[in-house]
């Protein structure tokens, strides 16, 4: 497929008010001063990765929240609790990460959180949404993979309960919340229009939910919590942090977009104008489009002159181009000097994603599904991302089909299980559970 050029990073939501007159995003919210009572988002500091200002404000919800919510997936763990607001009656959502090799510092922020709302609780600082028999109780929603790989040292560091929820529903439930309670949450994406805001809207079903985090799932939707993994893929957000890891010297995965977004990934991968030398327009595929990803590599190594040979485990000769003597020693090297890392991390960038918006587009085919959501913490705004899925969707449904992405793409499970034990008469359309 033509991988067309992609503008500036897509900005990551500020706010989410919500109250009687209907919700909205901000992007650019002016610093608040803190509270004067109870649990504030400025008495929680911590090494949680907080800086796209997510907040979703309830202005008008008086009661505090006795619990916290974490999705905690194989490559990152993704939290959501609940602050006073103190320049009003109500109060707010945070959303922070955490990467999940990191889940020490998860714990403390956790139980920095824990200990704040018990003090608030036990000085009768803040009315709870809890009976009086259970004002000391802080509940954890748990979900995702580490719900259960991390269930026993959670409930012994943290001294609390643990409620665990089932993933994919998890899933559902908050990106319904967000389809049909939340203006300017979702939208389209394309070169000419990058962040075409779709109407919130009842009438949402059927549709496919694609989550791309560590790998992919693709589940079918049919109606509230009528739902079924209809299939999905290995190769996801972790074989691209993982691959990019060993061929780059990228430390975290928002440095290895960064790289993607400063690549050009013509100068590793192959192009139908490589082979045929102009477009190939009787089947439809312009010189731009990808023939071969990577497939420039192998030629360019051949064509090299000016490469070092050294052995590797097995005793064969191999050829480091672009490298010195002295790489021969050093068993750490970073991608060779003749194939920037921006480059290549582009080229693995647009592999991984057209991989999965054709199987995505196939799901779609297969079971007459118009729309099809793009989730998971594998996206974060990135707009080569955004680009290549949607056009691949584009592209393979003759535009019969429309790829959605959302401002809180990477929350979906985390507010899931967070709206598994909510108070009373949250929501404005009944979105949500009655309260356990």
């Amino acid at each position: 497929m033509q991988m067309p050029s992609s503008p500036r990073r897509i900005p990551y939501p500020g706010a989410i008010r919500i109250n009687v007159q209907g919700a909205f995003i901000v992007d650019d919210e002016p610093s608040r001063p803190p509270s004067s009572v109870g649990l504030r988002t400025a008495d929680i500091n911590g090494n949680g990765k907080n800086t796209h200002n997510r907040d979703i404000v309830l202005p008008y919800h008086t009661a505090d929240v006795s619990h916290i919510a974490v999705d905690i997936g194989g490559s990152l763990a993704k939290l959501v609790y609940f602050t006073r607001d103190g320049d009003s009656i109500g109060g707010r959502l945070n959303f922070t990460m955490f990467e999940t090799e990191n889940v020490e510092d998860l714990f403390a922020f956790m139980a920095k959180l824990i200990s704040a709302k018990r003090q608030s609780i036990s000085d009768g600082s803040e009315e709870t949404d809890v009976t009086s028999t259970e004002k000391e109780k802080v509940y954890i929603m748990a979900t995702g993979g580490g719900a259960y790989k991390f269930y026993d040292r959670m409930r012994k560091e943290l001294d609390v309960e643990i409620c665990r929820e089932d993933e994919m529903e998890c899933l559902i439930v908050g990106l319904d919340f967000f389809i049909t309670e939340i203006p300017t949450e979702v939208f389209t994406y394309s070169e000419q229009n990058p962040m075409s805001f779709v109407e919130a809207k009842a009438d949402i079903y059927p549709y496919l939910l694609v989550n791309i985090g560590s790998g992919v799932s693709m589940i079918m939707v049919s109606g509230p919590r009528q739902f079924k993994r209809i299939g999905g893929s290995s190769l996801g957000g972790g074989t691209l942090w993982g691959l990019l890891s060993l061929l780059t010297g990228a430390k975290s995965f928002d440095e290895m977009l960064d790289m993607a977004a400063k690549g050009d990934n013509t100068n590793v991968d192959m192009l139908v104008g490589d082979i045929y030398g102009a477009d190939y327009g009787r089947i439809g595929l312009k010189s731009s489009t990808i023939a071969s990803s990577f497939g420039k590599v192998f030629k360019k190594r051949l064509e090299s002159a000016d490469g070092v040979q050294i052995s590797d485990q097995t005793g064969n000769r191999i050829e480091l181009y672009g490298a010195t003597q002295e790489a021969e020693d050093d068993v750490d090297m970073p991608p060779p000097a003749r194939f920037r890392a921006e480059d290549i991390s582009r080229s693995l960038l647009y592999a991984v994603s057209n991989n999965i918006g054709q199987i995505a587009y196939l799901q779609a085919q297969r079971y007459n599904l118009e729309h099809i959501y793009f989730g998971g913490s594998f996206i974060r705004g990135h707009p080569q991302t955004m680009n290549t899925l949607s056009y691949a969707i584009k592209f393979w449904s003759n535009g019969e089909k429309k790829a959605y992405f959302l401002r809180h793409e990477g929350y979906l499970g985390a507010v899931g299980a967070f709206l598994k034990r909510q108070p009373t008469g949250w929501g404005r359309r009944n979105s949500m559970e009655e309260k356990r």
